[in-house]
């Protein structure tokens, strides 16, 4: 049997670290697990209560609207402009969706078709590669790596728009969407409203949509606040972004994010996911609606943890020999595989370090090919936690220092 529409995928290389990960933990090793981001910080209480309380009504059991209540669309479009003073119009320019990567993926079939083409920075979150790539459409990719070198990132905008200036020129067809995503994951890297002007101009000028993921939108570092697209001049003609519960309330599990920006696209999502989805849970609806209504300060609790996180993260690794730029932003630290294993790709040190070092990590590659010489560490452990991985990383990577 025949399955062509994934029959190309390449091996899901996380899936390898994973296994050893597993295999090391059932002979006893205990394993301290920087790979997978999955988000430990407890969600909002008040969230856990509403949504046990809206969950006793049964009225709540029934199928639910797909772009989601009226009360929650206000309830974004409240934060949107307490936080970055961006006006929405709840009917036409927010929709609901179930998380994210669901939004995005949905979102790509909406835009993009076989014979299209998309550009997309390199490393990457998996699903902004394999997105357009699941629509049909052509990939273009333009470097990000270099912003893992600190003494590069203030030429950064230049150079990113000399790429992407690049990549339409020498294609064709000319293509139709941009996907970018700051704070960067996997980089962490960060950028300034004027870069998104830059961007949004560009996009207008060559009649492009760009979907911005802003998934790490309240998770900025030594007071720095990320930007939202929408706020630069004209967007609302070309943009659209999607802001996740996920990472800002460390609302994972529960699947409550949205699509925001030009309604003509926003409506054509609307439009595809009432045939595949009756939308969220009810209760989760009702609980995000609480939520950001109610606590909309949480996620400054959340990024103080990752921080902390982060910092004693990369002042332990700069302890042992492993020196480390600071992110701008997002739950992760992207760190170039040290000299002494560089010889090494990404996927041969991240299982060294599962196997010599009881420290799961994920490779670089598994971000595009963008990303091979790298390695990213999700702060999803405790600093306690984090200590004992650099103190395991010392004994099993004896070239370091």
């Amino acid at each position: 049997m025949e399955f062509r529409r994934i029959e190309n995928l390449p091996p899901y290389v996380f899936s390898i670290i994973n296994g050893l990960k597993i295999e090391a933990r059932r002979a006893g090793a205990d394993v301290v697990d920087l790979g997978f981001g999955n988000p430990d910080i407890p969600s909002p209480q008040i969230a856990v209560d509403k949504l046990a309380e809206a969950a006793r009504n049964p009225k709540n059991h029934r199928y639910s609207l797909s772009r989601g209540l009226p009360k929650l669309r206000e309830a974004i479009a409240g934060y949107y402009k307490n936080k970055w003073d961006v006006d929405l119009d709840t009917e036409l320019e927010i929709t609901n969706t179930i998380g994210s990567k669901e939004g995005f993926s949905h979102l790509m079939w909406v835009l993009l078709d076989r014979g299209d083409a998309a550009i997309v920075p390199s490393p990457s979150y998996p699903i902004h590669i394999y997105g357009p790539l699941f629509a049909g459409a052509d990939l273009r990719q333009v470097p990000m790596r270099f912003l893992a070198d600190p003494s590069q990132r203030e030429h950064f905008a230049d150079d990113f728009m000399d790429s992407l200036q690049t990549a339409w020129d020498v294609g064709w067809p000319k293509p139709r969407v941009l996907v970018i995503s700051f704070p960067h994951n996997p980089t962490g890297a960060t950028v300034d409203l004027a870069f998104m002007q830059r961007v949004v101009d560009f996009c207008r000028e060559h009649e492009m949509i760009v979907v911005h993921d802003f998934a790490y939108a309240d998770v900025g570092f030594d007071g720095y606040q990320p930007p939202s697209i929408l706020q630069a001049e004209g967007a609302k003609e070309c943009a659209v972004e999607l802001y996740s519960m996920t990472k800002s309330f460390s609302m994972a599990g529960w699947r409550s994010a949205f699509l925001v920006g030009n309604a003509e696209v926003v409506q054509a999502l609307v439009k595809l996911k009432s045939y595949l989805d009756y939308g969220m849970f009810q209760p989760v609806q009702i609980a995000a609606t609480v939520t950001l209504n109610e606590v909309p300060d949480f996620p400054n609790e959340v990024r103080a943890i990752y921080e902390s996180r982060c910092d004693a993260l990369i002042e332990g690794l700069g302890r042992i020999g492993w020196d480390i730029p600071k992110p701008g932003g997002s739950m992760f630290v992207w760190a170039p595989i040290p000299e002494p294993y560089a010889e090494m790709d990404s996927v041969e040190f991240c299982s060294l370090i599962v196997r010599d070092a009881d420290v799961a990590l994920s490779p670089g590659v598994g971000f595009g090919p963008g990303g091979e010489g790298f390695v990213r560490f999700a702060l999803i452990e405790n600093e306690k936690r984090i200590q004992q991985a650099i103190r395991n990383l010392k004994r099993g990577l004896p070239k370091l220092g």
